[in-house]
């Protein structure tokens, strides 16, 4: 890994933490960092385009709200009716990064397009629950939830059974890797893929420094300890397989895509995930960008590797169509 980042990377590191909140600093409540995220500059460039948008809202789990998602197909919607025409491909279910505090359908929207466009897939991108109002594991809830949706809705959406995949980045990643977990153990659905992008994968307390911290580092100890008691509050418990699927187990789970970076006080946990469920005889490709920090992902217009991590992204997520598969077409598809 080099010493620091590319001089334009830690430019637009330095550029990104003018309007981030001092989480577990000098704000230190979940209402008042949303209110200076939502203040910042609007993003200067056009969103991806995409056939159609739609916001919905969908059953949440037994006696919760519901749950807002937002419904992205490559081509404009069908026409209505009982037996819609759609083309076969992939349903991305994907969860939104933040800490499971921040964040939303909104400032994930460029990135929801980014797969529905090259991966000419339907994405469902999920506004679940946020702590610490709803505290853990409300979220992994609705993450079930909203995942159990779409595949109910697999005809309307993406049409292909066995191309049902769950994504997400940093604590989104951790929801999409924790709905793998529990779709196994509940008998469904069954997943064609999990990508996940810089993942969260061990919620346990840590004593002293992250191994991997400094300035050039954009995801701080002082935001991962905040973001962690707002979720979890005085009483979580950290080491369930729910919050920290690292120590779930590992076997019979689908095949991931596990995207990380070198500046990243995540980058371990990404890695470690890979090696176990890799030793448990499950199928890994892995990403690594070491000049890139945590959230790189959404900065395709800025960041080459944003660019080729969202390429290789969705040429992963465009395999799990199943004539695809077979004839080997696309980007990284085996024959």
């Amino acid at each position: 890994m080099p010493t620091e980042p590319a001089p334009e990377v830690l430019a637009l590191v330095d550029a990104i933490k003018v309007h981030f909140p001092d989480l577990g600093g000098t704000v230190t409540e979940a209402a008042e960092a949303r209110r200076i995220l939502a203040a910042a500059p609007v993003w200067p460039f056009e969103p991806p385009a995409v056939g159609s948008v739609e916001n919905r809202a969908i059953p949440g789990p037994a006696g919760a709200p519901e749950i807002p998602v937002r419904v992205y197909l490559p081509h404009p919607a069908p026409a209505p009716g009982p037996d819609p025409v759609v083309s076969p491909r992939p349903t991305v279910v994907f969860f939104h990064g933040g800490g499971w505090v921040i964040g939303g359908l909104d400032t994930h929207d460029s990135i929801a397009r980014a797969l529905c466009r090259d991966a000419d897939a339907a994405v469902v991108s999920v506004g679940y629950r946020l702590a610490p109002e709803a505290r853990f594991p409300a979220a992994v809830d609705d993450a079930y939830a909203a995942l159990c949706w779409a595949a109910g809705h697999i005809g309307e959406l993406g049409a292909d059974q066995d191309a049902l995949v769950v994504a997400g980045d940093s604590a989104g990643g951790n929801l999409a890797a924790v709905a793998a977990i529990v779709a196994r153990d509940r008998g469904g659905p069954a997943l064609a893929l999990q990508v996940l992008l810089y993942p969260a994968t061990d919620a346990r307390p840590r004593e002293g420094a992250p191994p991997r911290s400094g300035p050039a580092y954009f995801l701080t100890a002082a935001h991962g300890r905040w973001f962690a008691e707002q979720y979890f509050g005085p009483d979580g418990d950290r080491a369930h397989p729910w919050a920290s699927p690292l120590l779930a187990d590992p076997r019979a789970l689908p095949p991931a895509h596990v995207v990380t970076a070198g500046f990243d006080p995540l980058c371990d946990e990404g890695h470690a995930y890979a090696s176990r469920l890799r030793e448990a005889g499950v199928r890994v490709t892995e990403a690594h960008y070491p000049g890139m920090f945590h959230g790189f992902f959404g900065f395709p217009e800025l960041l080459a590797d944003a660019r080729a991590a969202q390429e290789a992204v969705a040429g992963v997520i465009a395999c799990t169509v199943s004539g695809r598969k077979k004839s080997g077409e696309g980007r990284g598809c085996a024959g």
